[in-house]
């Protein structure tokens, strides 16, 4: 359209040796109709563009029982705190079936939430907590509606990674709202593809292999000390390992996650994926193929407005929290459950809109290492918009140290281990 613009341009100064007052309001009525005639291509292929998100966001998407009622999305920052629930379940698709063959086709025991994350976004002054819940946290399970409408029963005592395989997204959802008193108004659902996509669009995240390097033959991770790009295939195998990692527990794992997690967000809010338009779109492309919503998830207005209320938030107040555990008694080399006194600080925290303070390691079954910054490793970039300091609270939270994380302005370096 530019191009059949301009050639219009030259062909009427070719034509009319100099312009008289008549010709002049003439050229710019042709201008004008020119640039209305680009404005309106350009609005009808951004509808488009917002058009097939929406329809293709929406497709299958999921309601919440008893969530709570929140306002029409509109193209602004979303008005006040909210809570998002996003679970990584190990599902495979197209690719990685043909990446991991029997550990797809031979699945026996259903579809798993083994990731499990709350995200919490403050009211101004904004701050972001990520809750991490282990795979083998035992919860009492509410009664819920399954997608097809059955119900399903409650539970008194269940693995959260086993309530999306007994009913769904939002019986997930419900569960985390029992167990935490937070009320989740959004949720989502990725699996074992979408998260190789995601690392894709974005060109990769750079994290950081610690201790003697990882060797896993769970994963097939067999990788040297030091920084590296993954994405792909490799990105999944590292939020994977377990045995390659600490103690070789799910909560080791945990701590590894969140070290790919604050390195994402990093690499997200960075000028090298914001500046760049194809990466901007491509992402929200695989955003879009990748993730199951809720309803009111599945809007891409809404995504936007979620979106603009983070994106100025510094990484020093992103944090990033393990639910605490005791080991399970009927169990104890295999289940966990909840440490709820030390919980209960979360939770006080997040309900006042506060900041948190951690005061435990940031693993606390040796899954990464502080360090300060990761070695070889480049400090990522932060969000070029500065973050308002004038109303960040003066108190913070003081977590239990039986809670441990990190923030997203801290470094952290996987402990591997050979195996």
């Amino acid at each position: 359209m530019p191009r059949s613009r301009n050639k219009d341009r030259s062909t009427i100064a070719r034509h009319a040796p100099l312009p008289t007052p008549s010709a002049r309001k003439g050229f710019f009525k042709i201008a004008g109709i020119a640039l209305a005639v680009v404005l309106t291509s350009a609005l009808a292929v951004a509808a488009f563009v917002v058009v097939d998100y929406f329809n293709r966001f929406n497709d299958g998407a999921v309601t919440l029982e008893d969530a709570p009622e929140v306002e029409p999305p509109s193209i602004s920052a979303y008005p006040g705190e909210f809570s998002m629930l996003i679970i990584g379940t190990d599902e495979c698709g197209e690719v990685s079936t043909g990446l991991l063959g029997e550990r797809c086709t031979d699945a026996e025991e259903g579809v798993l939430n083994d990731v499990n994350l709350l995200v919490h976004v403050s009211a101004e002054p904004r701050n972001v907590t990520v809750v991490s819940f282990p795979r083998d946290l035992q919860v009492a399970v509410p009664e819920c509606t399954r997608p097809d409408g059955s119900t399903a029963s409650a539970m008194s005592k269940a693995s959260i990674n086993t309530v999306f395989e007994h009913a769904g997204l939002s019986c997930v959802a419900k569960t985390v709202t029992d167990l935490t008193d937070m009320p989740i108004p959004f949720a989502a659902k990725i699996d074992f593809d979408g998260v190789m996509e995601v690392t894709d669009a974005i060109g990769g995240v750079e994290v950081c292999v610690g201790g003697d390097g990882i060797r896993d033959g769970h994963t097939g991770i067999d990788w040297a000390p030091g920084p590296r790009t993954v994405s792909g295939y490799e990105a999944l195998q590292f939020i994977r390992t377990r045995h390659g990692v600490g103690d070789e527990s799910d909560l080791a794992r945990i701590s590894n996650q969140q070290q790919y997690m604050s390195r994402l967000v990093k690499k997200i809010l960075s000028d090298e994926v914001l500046s760049d338009p194809g990466k901007v779109l491509g992402l929200a492309n695989t955003v879009v193929d990748n993730i199951d919503p809720s309803d009111e998830l599945g809007n891409p207005v809404r995504l936007a407005q979620l979106a603009l209320s983070i994106k100025d938030v510094p990484f020093s107040e992103f944090t990033f929290l393990q639910y605490p555990v005791f080991p399970d008694p009927d169990k104890p080399d295999q289940k966990v459950v909840p440490n709820e006194e030390a919980a209960a600080g979360i939770w006080a925290a997040l309900l006042a809109g506060q900041p948190v303070q951690l005061t435990g390691d940031a693993s606390n079954n040796g899954g990464v290492e502080l360090v300060t910054p990761a070695p070889d490793a480049p400090v990522a970039e932060a969000p070029t918009t500065e973050a308002p300091t004038t109303d960040v609270p003066e108190t913070r939270a003081t977590l239990s140290p039986d809670i441990s994380g990190q923030t997203a302005d801290q470094e952290t370096c996987a402990n591997g281990r050979l195996n």
